[in-house]
């Protein structure tokens, strides 16, 4: 516990360094770019089509009529719209996780050895395109989590619960592993994975309910609507931030978690050396070697 609350400390300081906030820009124009593009190109479209499946769908059109028997018509219209949104915008939240993942996580990484592990070794041998795939592949694994819970955020308590915990462990995955890419080998990488997988978990599910408290943007009802071009560049930034948070805290985590580790083999092994004691070699210096020649006495003389 002193270890996840020295890491937590220490990510929120670092998250005033101007290097970690110039960082985080990067990834925010980026997703920002995307969604203007998206918005563009196929916003009209995207409604057009949720409207004319909702018409289609009977549930659909009997949640409508609902709508307009209350005298709530008015929120006929922006039931697609919000629909396209609530579809978008975690599309965008994990196409900026992959930025921080790609981008952001190295250079954290980079910096906080730099600064805090200086005599860290260097053991790890992935590759960018092994650290790719990892990520795309938690990714993968998330969404269709996320799909496969679509049915149960209709119960109160568990839209509140099943997305926080998706997210936080798809962030376990992706920034423990490239927290820990370039210092720890396989072997270390799997044991610390393994034994710190609480910790890092609980990282993964705080950080995943921050990165859910952007998502009250878009509580305006009609507003969010209105002001959707500004709001989604607004939650994408704040989404981006709390995933810069992330990436420290798993880094600090995840480097001290590695550092005591060689630490304690070191001390281990200092202590199996000192219990054997010193080698003591019973023969002779001179074993082994070919006995010297007796010398020749030299011959007697006639007198």
């Amino acid at each position: 516990m002193n270890l996840l609350l020295d890491a937590f400390w220490r990510a929120a300081a670092y998250c005033l360094h101007p290097r970690i906030i110039l960082w985080a820009l990067a990834p925010l124009a980026l997703t920002a770019a995307f969604a203007g593009l998206f918005g563009w190109l196929f916003w009209e479209d995207a409604i057009a089509a949720v409207r004319a499946w909702l018409d289609g769908w009977s549930l659909g059109a009997s949640a409508l009529a609902w709508l307009d028997s209350v005298g709530a018509s008015g929120m006929r219209a922006l039931v697609a719209p919000l629909i396209v949104l609530a579809l978008v915008v975690p599309l965008l939240v994990i196409l900026a996780l992959l930025m921080v993942a790609l981008s952001l996580a190295p250079s954290v990484v980079r910096l906080v050895a730099a600064r805090r592990f200086p005599d860290l070794a260097r053991r790890g041998q992935s590759s960018f395109v092994r650290s790719l795939l990892w990520s795309l592949g938690s990714t993968l694994l998330a969404l269709l989590a996320l799909i496969l819970s679509l049915p149960f955020w209709l119960i109160p308590p568990m839209v509140l619960l099943l997305p926080p915990l998706i997210w936080g462990w798809l962030s376990y995955r992706v920034m423990s592993y490239d927290a820990l890419a370039d210092h720890a080998d396989a072997a270390e990488r799997q044991a610390i994975l393994r034994q710190e997988r609480l910790p890092l978990l609980i990282i993964g599910i705080v950080t995943g309910y921050l990165g859910a408290a952007p998502s009250l943007l878009w509580a305006f009802g009609a507003a969010a609507v209105i002001l959707a071009p500004v709001l989604l560049v607004l939650s994408v930034w704040l989404y981006t931030l709390v995933f810069a948070f992330s990436c420290l805290w798993f880094t600090h985590y995840a480097l001290a978690a590695l550092s005591a580790r060689r630490q304690a083999e070191s001390a281990r092994a200092a202590r199996d050396a000192a219990a054997a004691g010193p080698v003591i070699d019973l023969l002779p210096a001179s074993a082994g070697a070919a006995p010297a020649a007796a010398p020749v006495p030299p011959p007697a003389l006639p007198f």
